[in-house]
């Protein structure tokens, strides 16, 4: 049970920026992609034979191009994406807390 509870707790919690992004990338029907939001994240399960590296690279313009349609304040939003061997992190729209972060590695 305690995976109904924390479904069901996220969408309680899920603020209307991070909702619509659910949405949109559920509503783009990626074949076995599972999409949902976890605490303030979006965590995205790819099949294991998705070439990670590939959608890292073209992340940066992919939701740029979907973020044109999304009419509400920008807020800081990370996507996790995970194709059961490899996990990767991006975060949008980051705060200063991560900009600080970046320089630091």
């Amino acid at each position: 049970m305690p995976n109904l509870f924390n479904s069901v707790h996220n969408q309680i919690h899920m603020n209307a920026y991070q909702q619509k992004w659910v949405d949109v990338l559920r509503a783009a029907n990626v074949k076995d992609w599972k999409i949902e939001a976890r605490d303030n994240d979006i965590a995205i399960e790819m099949p294991h034979v998705t070439d990670i590296k590939l959608i890292r690279d073209n992340l940066p313009q992919t939701l740029a191009a979907i973020s044109l349609d999304i009419n509400l304040p920008h807020e800081r939003l990370k996507f996790i994406f995970h194709n059961g061997y490899e996990k990767f992190e991006y975060v949008l729209n980051p705060n200063e807390a991560d900009l600080n972060e970046d320089e630091e590695d």
